[in-house]
Order: structure tokens, then C-alpha cells, then sequence
């Protein structure tokens, strides 16, 4: 068994390329483990240059220097994400505050509903049963309510890490895009000279990186603006906060879609009751999901690579577990890194392999 893992060991890094690879993600994960919440605003900074440079390599190409062209995309965004976060955050907090005074009454709407089925289908369904998913469901609004309160007393903490975001982010993001070159060349002088494997899996994350956070933030817009307009047609209660969890759940793939089910549905029995509204609420619902995970995602993602829903979802799970948000934020691209850096290690090997015979 030794002697199987030392073989294995020395033909997949015989080469000091893929051992420089090997370093070089171990040292990344690690200060990403050890340091993440010292990190996350270069997190969120990077993320954001991602989805500027887009706009920014687009002006270049029309002849604007580099200089403008940063900042007129800069004031463009900040300016726009400045005068979205006083419009939209007054609304969503007083919304969320008229949830959180009426989570006993849907708690009690669902129980009404459940007593209901148990009167209509009696063979079907046990009371026993029926009593204690009851009770755990009224529990876990009640401990949802009383959690968010308690993290609302920390207002002081929050204002706190949200000035200090306000500050930093933007700055690091400006420098970032101003001097992109000059950052990716202090960053190549500290790489060892083996690094053509570096090279050929940094390429490849590059373009995915670019092309997953530019596609995620279009995706939440775009759900998040529909489900807006379907939720205000159907005059549904809390349509501004609900539409928002619906647009950021895209960020957790096929999980996130399913957990934010239950307050639209909630809200909507609590508000319709067991009615024809609630069921065709329920199926625009559903369209909106089925439309962008058939539709939209593969337009705005066309050029990620594909990755079988088991290997996302494990990515998820893993991920978050390590890095909490960042780590389901940047889980694709993280399954993606896994599947590159495999694919240049076999790649090299065949290579490897050819040469020798």
C-alpha cells in the first residue's frame, strides 16, 4: 500500500511545475482559512474589480485611457450601488421589522392550514405527526424572529464593519483597476520560475472568475427585479424583501432556490390563505426558478465550465463549510480550480509519458 502511494506520489510531482502548483494553492488556502475575516473586504474588493474590468477593458478598446476609463466606471457603480442602498435598504428594513411583528400570525396560519388538512383527509394523515412538524415549523419562525432581533441590537457592530467597508472597499477597488499591471507583475516576481502550470491554470481561473461573478450579477439583478414586478402584480406582502432573498439566492445553486421557497410560500399563505391566488403565486414562482435555471443561466454563463450538479452542490456544502458566504459565493469557481487543476496535471503527465516513449 507504501510503495502504491509512493509511486503514485512521484509520477504525479516528479515535476517541479506541479509541485510549485501544489505550494502555491495549499499557501492560498491557507491564509484564506486562517485569515478570512481579516481578508474578506480584499475578498469583496476583488470580486468587484472582476466585475468592472469588464466595463473598463470596453472603453479602453473605444480609445479612452485607462485612467478615465476606471474612473468613469467607478463613479458610474458607486454612484448607482450609493443611490440603490438609500432607496431599497429603508424599504427592506421596514418590511423586515413588519415581518418579524407577524411571524406568530403566519405561524398561526400554518397551524390553522395544517388543522385543516387533518379534518379533510383524516385516514391520511396523522395527528401525532402533523402535531410535531407543527410545532417545529411554529419553532423555527419563532427562533428565526428572535435570532434576527438579536443580531438588529448590534446595530453599533454592524455600522461599525459597514463604515469601514464603505472606506476600504472602494479604495482597494480604484487601485486595483488603476494599477492592475503593475499589481500583476509584483505578483509574478514573487512566483518561482517553474510555474508553467501556474500560468496555464491562472489563465483558465481568470477567464471563469471574470465570466462567473460578471454572469452572478447580472443573474440577481435580473431574478431579482422580475420577482419583484410578479410578487407587486399579485399584491403580495413583503414583494421588496422577498424578491431580494429570491435574487440573492441564486448565489447558492439549487440550495438557495429551495430554502427561499418557504417565506414566499409562507407569506403567500398567510396572506391568501389556501386559494387559487396562492396557487397561481406559487406557479409564477416556479416559472421564474424553472426560466433561470434553463434560461438565464445558460446564456449568462455560456462560457463557464460545465460542471455536473452533484459536484456543485458538494462544492457548496464543502466550501461553505470552510469560508461560510465566500466560500458558496466563489464555490463554482472553486470546483472549477479543482477540475483545472486536475485536468493540467493529467495533461502534463500524457505529456510526460509521450516524451519519454
Amino acid at each position: 500500500m507504501l510503495g502504491y502511494i509512493r509511486d503514485w506520489f512521484q509520477r504525479k510531482f516528479s515535476d517541479p511545475n506541479a509541485i510549485t502548483l501544489t505550494l502555491l494553492l495549499l499557501i492560498g488556502f491557507g491564509l484564506i482559512v486562517l485569515f478570512g475575516t481579516v481578508l474578506a473586504p480584499i475578498l469583496v474588493a476583488i470580486a468587484l474589480a472582476y466585475l468592472l474590468e469588464w466595463p473598463v477593458s470596453r472603453l479602453e478598446r473605444l480609445g479612452f485611457k485607462r485612467l478615465y476609463a476606471v474612473l468613469l466606471v467607478f463613479v458610474l457603480f458607486f454612484t448607482f450601488a450609493l443611490l440603490s442602498v438609500m432607496f431599497l435598504m429603508p424599504v427592506i428594513w421596514q418590511q423586515s421589522v413588519n415581518l418579524l411583528a407577524e411571524l406568530p400570525l403566519i405561524a398561526q396560519a400554518w397551524r390553522e392550514m395544517m388543522e385543516s388538512v387533518e379534518e379533510i383527509a383524516p385516514a391520511f394523515v396523522d395527528a401525532s405527526q402533523l402535531q410535531l412538524f407543527t410545532d417545529k415549523v411554529n419553532d423555527r419562525l419563532l427562533q428565526f424572529g428572535q435570532g434576527l432581533l438579536e443580531r438588529s441590537l448590534n446595530t453599533l457592530v454592524l455600522l461599525a464593519v459597514v463604515l469601514v467597508y464603505m472606506i476600504i472597499v472602494p479604495l482597494l477597488v480604484f487601485f486595483m483597476l488603476k494599477d492592475k499591471k503593475l499589481l500583476l507583475e509584483h505578483f509574478n516576481r514573487i512566483l518561482p520560475e517553474q510555474r508553467r502550470l501556474i500560468s496555464q491554470v491562472g489563465t483558465e481561473m481568470n477567464l471563469q472568475i471574470m465570466n462567473y461573478i460578471r454572469g452572478k450579477a447580472a443573474e440577481i439583478v435580473i431574478v431579482g427585479v422580475v420577482t419583484y414586478i410578479v410578487f407587486t402584480m399579485f399584491d403580495l406582502r413583503y414583494a421588496a424583501l422577498l424578491a431580494t432573498l429570491v435574487g440573492f439566492s441564486v448565489l447558492v445553486p439549487y440550495i438557495g432556490a429551495a430554502v427561499v421557497t418557504i417565506p414566499v410560500a409562507l407569506v403567500g399563505l398567510f396572506q391568501f390563505g389556501i386559494s387559487a391566488t396562492l396557487l397561481w403565486l406559487i406557479v409564477a414562482y416556479l416559472i421564474i426558478q424553472a426560466l433561470d435555471g434553463n434560461v438565464l443561466v445558460p446564456i449568462l454563463f455560456s462560457e463557464a465550465v460545465s460542471l455536473h450538479p452533484v459536484y456543485i452542490i458538494g462544492a457548496v456544502l464543502i466550501f461553505g463549510a470552510i469560508w461560510g458566504f465566500w466560500g458558496v459565493f466563489f464555490a463554482i469557481p472553486l470546483a472549477s480550480l479543482v477540475k483545472a487543476v486536475i485536468t493540467a496535471l493529467s495533461t502534463h503527465r500524457e505529456e510526460q509519458d509521450v516524451a519519454q516513449e
